[in-house]
Formats: structure tokens, C-alpha cells, sequence
């Protein structure tokens, strides 16, 4: 009976030591969860599509809030669900952006809109490469929500020129930081503003 009794106490103080600690774990795994789900994720590179400004094994945050409330812009790198196989993610610049008609000829990009009618030739501070179209998409005109996407490292990315459009359901998110390697620890790196 006694042997009971000591059993009893010893189930409820483990169930109060449990409890207590479901009650100091649930808030941070949910913060987690909320913040990886809908806010920051880490992003490892594969690949040398976007050097010499990434390389394999950078370690980078993704910011998933912004371009909930504002449009991706010409320059910014992001993260996206490459289209035709929705599994794999890429790392790629934004070129062209919704009404823009993007044209890759003579080794330049070309950017025809309402603000440039007669076509501007766009600064790309970011590579030392020359653009060669390396598929049929050398010549589009975006329609809203649509975006052409470029790797830096012209001769070595599978890109817009070859796949074509990307729908804006399809940009994960931005280049936040850059945590490793931790000589090149960055915020928005390879950003248009770290060329000027």
C-alpha cells in the first residue's frame, strides 16, 4: 500500500515535470514553425549559376514577408520554385518585371516599357559576362504577374532564356542574408546597390 502511495506521487510529479516542460517547448516550436513557415527559411546554394557573386554552399535567409506587401524589382535575387519540376528551388535575378518586354540581342538586355519606349539597355554591374539567348525566350513581353529571371553567371544558367516566363505564385522569397561562409557574411547580398 505504501508502495502505491510512493508510485502515485512519483506518476504525478513526472506528469507536472512533463507538463511543465510541453508548456515551456509549445510557444517556441510554434514560433518556429511560424517563422519558417511564412517568414525567413535558410536556403543552401547548389550550383555555379550565380557566380562569382554565390557558390555552392552558401548559406543564405530567405525573407518569405516582403513581397507579400511590395513586387519583386529588377535586380533583386531571389528564391524560387523552378516551374517545370515544382520540387527543386533556384537562386536567379530578377530581369524583367511585369510590362517590361525583355530582349536579348548583341550580348546586352534590352528593356522596352512605358517609361523606356525606346528600349534601355540595363546596367548589370552584378557579371562580366556577355548575354547570350540560350533558348527561345529571347524576346517576350511580361504580362502582370509574370517575371524573367536571369543567373549571373550567363554561360552557366538554366534560366528564363531557356524555360521561359516565371509566374509570381513561383518566387519564394529574396536574398536577406548571407550567413556563410562568414568572410562574406552580408545583408541582401549581391544586392544592385553593392555595385554602385
Amino acid at each position: 500500500m505504501y508502495t502505491n502511495f510512493i508510485m502515485k506521487k512519483m506518476l504525478v510529479y513526472v506528469g507536472k515535470e512533463v507538463w511543465d516542460l510541453v508548456k515551456f517547448l509549445a510557444p517556441i516550436i510554434l514560433v518556429v514553425f511560424i517563422v519558417r513557415t511564412y517568414i525567413a527559411q535558410p536556403f543552401i546554394v547548389d550550383g555555379e549559376s550565380m557566380s562569382p557573386n554565390f557558390h555552392s554552399g552558401h548559406y543564405l535567409i530567405i525573407d518569405e514577408i516582403s513581397y507579400r506587401f511590395n513586387d519583386p524589382d529588377r535586380g533583386d535575387v531571389i528564391v524560387l520554385r523552378y516551374p517545370l519540376q515544382p520540387s527543386r528551388f533556384f537562386l536567379k535575378r530578377v530581369i524583367g518585371v511585369p510590362g517590361d518586354q525583355v530582349t536579348i540581342e548583341n550580348g546586352m538586355v534590352t528593356i522596352t516599357n512605358a517609361e523606356h519606349p525606346e528600349g534601355m539597355v540595363i546596367e548589370e554591374p552584378y557579371h562580366n559576362q556577355i548575354t547570350l539567348p540560350t533558348g527561345t525566350y529571347s524576346n517576350v513581353i511580361l504580362s502582370p504577374d509574370e517575371y524573367y529571371v536571369m543567373g549571373d553567371n550567363r554561360g552557366g544558367s538554366h534560366d528564363s532564356r531557356a524555360w521561359g516566363i516565371l509566374p509570381r505564385k513561383d518566387i519564394k522569397g529574396r536574398a536577406l542574408l548571407r550567413l556563410f561562409p562568414f568572410k562574406q557574411m552580408d545583408v541582401t547580398p549581391a544586392s544592385v546597390d553593392d555595385f554602385k
